[in-house]
């Protein structure tokens, strides 16, 4: 917690760029671990960037990962995304088996989110099988897959391939859906990075709620404008919240945007995308940060209220999930995270080994 605010972790990842887990002959999936590395090291700064030779060539792991969100920074839950990048990956880029791994090791501090790719076949089937199964508390897309060796946008809003899982997951209880926009990772083709498809989804399927991963990112207006007009979209702020130490009039514009859309402080979901970054510094700066005062007044930007700060950081989430905050206090009361006292990033080691689970 930071100043008895809860916070949510609303997107963590384990990845695994070694030779054998990439798909492809070129190893793109390589490629795209190098460039995420450079990124890391933008979002984490030097205090907090992993060794490369470690980035390349280890995962973190369950309990590298947990540890570096619930014991090193203010994070009090863990939310993890399994990831459909199955055109790059083995394991689809971030492994369900360590979500799976975290919250079995600590079952009241962690949710998981379940990949599934529309343009597969059986995209249905396995809606059941993360229920049935894995017990998964959400869905998680991602904008492109490959169908007959070309890699194909996911339009969102297509009745053929998307409609079905989204009836599917209704059906099983499932009321969120996230989907990764305006980040590349990897060759793809960018328009379905755009949140354009979202606004059909979202107007048929009114029982459901639409989580933008990495709003604001960018299409910042067209995002903004989209939750003015579709209210069971939400944004979730993984590697934006990144600006809020690189490029804080960029991310103070994202956020004014955001904020000034119909019922804007209570639609923003916290998230770092840890292991991207270490999620400390981010929160920390989030905190602290402040609305410049000539955006306020000269561009007429919502500031981004004390308030709000504790909405993003965790209490948008609960909402979203039904969660009774309350009672998540008193499940996690008195357990081996339960203290102001901030561990070492990375554990103090700048080379975690994968752990057997993921």
């Amino acid at each position: 917690m930071i100043d008895d605010t809860l916070v949510v972790e609303g997107v963590a990842h384990d990845y695994n760029f070694l030779p054998e887990n990439c798909v492809d002959e070129d190893q793109i999936g390589r490629m795209v671990g190098e460039h995420m590395h450079h990124l890391h090291g933008q979002w984490s700064g030097p205090e907090y960037t992993i060794e490369k030779s470690t980035w390349m060539n280890h995962g973190a792991g369950p309990e590298v990962l947990g540890r570096a969100i619930l014991a090193e920074s203010q994070s009090d839950i863990v939310v993890y995304h399994d990831t459909p990048i199955y055109h790059f990956f083995h394991d689809g880029g971030s492994p369900l088996a360590t979500g799976l791994a975290m919250r079995e090791r600590w079952p009241n501090r962690v949710f998981v989110y379940g990949a599934v790719s529309p343009l597969r076949p059986g995209a249905v089937e396995r809606v059941d099988e993360l229920v049935d199964e894995h017990r998964v508390n959400a869905l998680k897309f991602y904008p492109y897959d490959m169908v007959d060796g070309r890699i194909t946008g996911l339009d969102m809003g297509d009745p053929k391939t998307s409609f079905p899982v989204y009836e599917r997951a209704l059906e099983r209880g499932i009321k969120v859906v996230a989907v990764h926009k305006a980040l590349p990772v990897g060759p793809g083709p960018a328009g379905s990075l755009r949140v354009d498809d979202i606004e059909a989804a979202a107007a048929e399927f009114p029982d459901l709620t639409f989580e933008i991963v990495h709003g604001g990112l960018a299409f910042v207006e067209e995002t903004a404008l989209l939750m003015d007009t579709t209210l069971n979209v939400v944004v979730n702020l993984e590697v934006t919240a990144s600006l809020v130490r690189t490029a804080p009039r960029r991310f103070a514009k994202a956020m004014g945007a955001f904020l000034g859309a119909h019922n804007g402080s209570q639609r923003i979901i916290w998230g770092t995308g840890c292991l991207a970054a270490h999620p400390r510094p981010l929160i920390e700066a989030f905190w602290n940060f402040e609305t410049p005062r000539d955006l306020v007044e000269e561009e007429g930007l919502a500031p981004l209220t004390l308030q709000a700060k504790k909405d993003i950081l965790g209490a948008n989430f609960l909402r979203m999930h039904g969660i009774d905050e309350k009672e998540l206090r008193a499940r996690i009361a008195g357990d081996e995270f339960d203290t102001d006292e901030l561990a070492t990033a990375w554990g103090g080691n700048v080379e975690p080994a994968r752990a057997e689970a993921a």
